[in-house]
């Protein structure tokens, strides 16, 4: 029972490390496409209080993997390390592109940094999609669950389809979040670029749904394949009508469901193996001792909601809307932003 209800978590771990940073990386892969220093800062902007925030769920993910089912974890490093070393090379790159980009003293140094953010949002975008789809086609496993295929062998049509769908999926969602929390230019030019990312999006997701309910899945993993392909129809809807707030509302719903679908995939196994099912790894043998689990559960039940609700505070205490790059005090400040910028209704000062 443990078992399944620690598959679950990690699968929720999972579709909150998509739902959040699947954005972060959308503005990162929109840098590009901005226009010019302003309106890649503006964009940045939008994401500068969070996103360090965000990664925090990939890396619970690998921790509950490896408390709760360190077999599954050791296999999995043992054939996608390659690809989990550049995924994280990526994550490095642009996290030093955030941070110093405003330190940065000329608009070259600028560049290099606003470069090392989009190629280290691009690369993980994709790596993640040919993981999760390596983890439902299989993977070739000996009798002691270690993978024996090369970096290569993942690099399948199949799995190159399911880098491609992230890709997509968080350029659209990282577009719809910019198109709801920025203001001007950046909110424009992103939203034409979701209205461009909503076909090969769309395409590029029934595609790999099909393709992934032909290898495995059921009843549940069809339901949720529904499910997506509905809330991506609604974002591009609800896009197409200019109401931003439920377009993104509804692509954060796919982010979420994509990783809930591949789980679904997979259960009763957490690594299936292609070369014979004999091989494949179940959550019962991958996993921890009873007591462990149970000890996992507790302490689980009592911080998450904490964190949760830590995080929840931290989005709402940044929810305006960012406004256009200024060099003045109150230049391009609206309403109480630009009446504190300016003296104009503030108390006088003590005689």
């Amino acid at each position: 029972m443990l078992q399944g209800f620690w598959f679950g978590v990690i699968a929720v771990l999972w579709a909150g490390f998509f739902l959040l940073e699947g954005f972060d990386f959308g503005v990162g892969m929109f840098l590009p496409f901005a226009g010019g220093e302003k309106e890649r800062e503006q964009a940045l902007r939008a994401i500068g209080p969070v996103w360090d925030g965000n990664e925090v769920w990939l890396l619970t993910a690998g921790g509950a993997t490896f408390a709760a089912f360190p077999e599954w974890y050791a296999s999995v490093f043992s054939g996608f390390y390659l690809a989990f070393a550049l995924l994280l090379v990526g994550l490095i790159v642009r996290g030093i592109g955030i941070e110093y980009r405003g330190k940065a003293r000329t608009a070259q140094g600028r560049w290099w940094c606003d470069a090392g953010v989009a190629v280290g949002s691009y690369l993980p975008a994709l790596l993640l999609g040919v993981a999760f789809a390596n983890f439902i086609r299989g993977v070739q496993l000996d009798s002691n669950h270690v993978m024996t295929g090369t970096f290569f062998d993942l690099l399948t049509p199949y799995a190159l389809l399911g880098g491609l769908t992230t890709l997509a999926l968080f350029g659209f969602h990282g577009s719809v979040f910019l198109r709801l929390r920025t203001e001007g230019a950046v909110q424009e030019t992103a939203a034409g670029l979701a209205k461009k990312l909503a076909v090969p999006t769309f395409v590029l997701g029934g595609a790999f749904l099909g393709w992934s309910l032909a290898y495995r899945g059921g009843w549940v993993a069809e339901l949720v394949a529904v499910l997506i392909v509905l809330a991506l129809v609604a974002a591009i809807r609800a896009l197409l009508l200019g109401r931003a707030g439920w377009s993104f509302a509804a692509s954060g719903l796919v982010t979420v469901l994509v990783p809930v679908f591949v789980f679904a995939c997979l259960w009763p196994n957490v690594l299936p193996a292609n070369n014979g099912s004999r091989f494949s790894l179940t959550a019962h043998v991958a996993s921890s001792s009873h007591y462990t689990l149970t000890v996992m559960t507790i302490v689980a039940l009592i911080f998450t909601p904490i964190v949760l609700a830590y995080q929840a505070w931290s989005y709402w205490v940044f929810r305006a809307r960012i406004g256009v790059a200024v060099d003045k005090p109150g230049e391009g400040l609206t309403g109480r932003a630009r009446k504190a910028a300016s003296g104009v209704d503030q108390p006088a000062a003590p005689a």
